[in-house]
């Protein structure tokens, strides 16, 4: 590729058309790669309790359905079908109200959401605002990252590593998963990233960065449970704090647990206020240590040690 075309690409307004189209994907991620890991729970459930695997995914194809949806034959077995055969890249997205296969020119990011007036072409059905806002939002976080890196290959890394923050974000925001098929590739991105000189931090660093990510809310969590007899908080936000030290290093531990401490509590405290808050009367804490990561990342060490005073 000449010169000239790289810099483009690699440029804010190349970059925050590569996120739009990387957002549309990430929406698919996050509506299908909780129902695949359901899907592969309940086989190997299965395949441990000696059931049918079968029988188990028609029974949670049947569960799925909305309640008093009336009866229509061969409906479980459709559904079934195609969990059994969904993964990121087939079938191709459809209105999930009446089963309308979406065409190329009613899928393109942002703009076709805005050209069908946020309905479903078919059948009318509004179509969230949530997909353009993570396309947009996605493109905006490229953008920046692009500012922030300058145009070089290395600003490619880290919207990579941006890209997966969000969609963790939104998928443990949704179900209170933070999956490891994307938290551990996000951690070894980080380590072999510093190890080939990807990164500025040095190997070393960014392994003591993903060492104290853990260790720091495990052994927080580990007293709090000797203390209460309840489990405060989940592996995965562990291991999403492991990556984010992996690849911004221990000193920006604290600052990114702090960050999300407190939008976590402010957030879990409005939602309180207003009668919000899910069943169980809690916040996941993976969206919050996402963005604080993420703003972490966009501010830099030094800026961000200045906010705490310690430089």
């Amino acid at each position: 590729m000449p010169d000239g075309a790289l810099t483009l690409l690699l440029s804010p307004i190349g970059l925050a058309l590569i996120g739009l189209c990387i957002g549309s994907f990430l929406n698919v991620v996050v509506h299908r790669l909780p129902i695949m890991l359901e899907r592969n729970w309940r086989a190997e459930s299965a395949e441990l309790l000696g059931l049918d695997a079968a029988a188990s995914t028609d029974a949670a194809a049947s569960a799925s359905a909305p309640a008093g949806a009336p009866a229509r034959a061969g409906s479980d077995a459709a559904a079934a079908s195609e969990q059994a055969n969904l993964s990121l890249w087939s079938p191709g997205s459809r209105c999930p109200q009446c089963g309308h296969v979406l065409r190329w020119y009613e899928n393109i990011p942002l703009l076709s959401w805005l050209v069908l007036r946020a309905r479903c072409s078919a059948c009318k059905t509004p179509i969230s605002a949530r997909y353009p806002l993570v396309e947009a939002g996605c493109a905006v976080l490229f953008a920046a990252i692009g500012v922030r890196v300058g145009a070089q290959p290395a600003a490619l890394l880290w919207c990579g590593f941006a890209a997966a923050l969000l969609v963790l974000a939104l998928i443990d925001w949704d179900t209170t998963l933070l999956p490891d098929n994307i938290n551990q590739p996000l951690l070894w991105a980080g380590l072999i990233a510093a190890a080939l000189g990807w990164t500025p931090l040095p190997l070393s660093a960014a392994l003591w960065g993903a060492v104290a990510g853990y260790l720091s809310l495990f052994l927080v969590t580990w007293f709090y449970k000797l203390a209460t007899g309840k489990v405060g908080m989940g592996n995965g936000d562990f291991k999403l704090l492991a990556a984010l030290g992996a690849w911004l290093g221990a000193t920006m531990i604290l600052p990114i647990v702090l960050g999300a401490s407190v939008l976590g509590a402010i957030i879990g405290i409005a939602m309180k206020i207003s009668g919000n808050l899910r069943e169980g009367r809690y916040v996941p804490f993976g969206p919050f240590l996402a963005g604080a990561g993420l703003v972490c990342l966009m501010a830099g060490q030094d800026r961000v040690m200045g906010w705490l005073g310690w430089y």
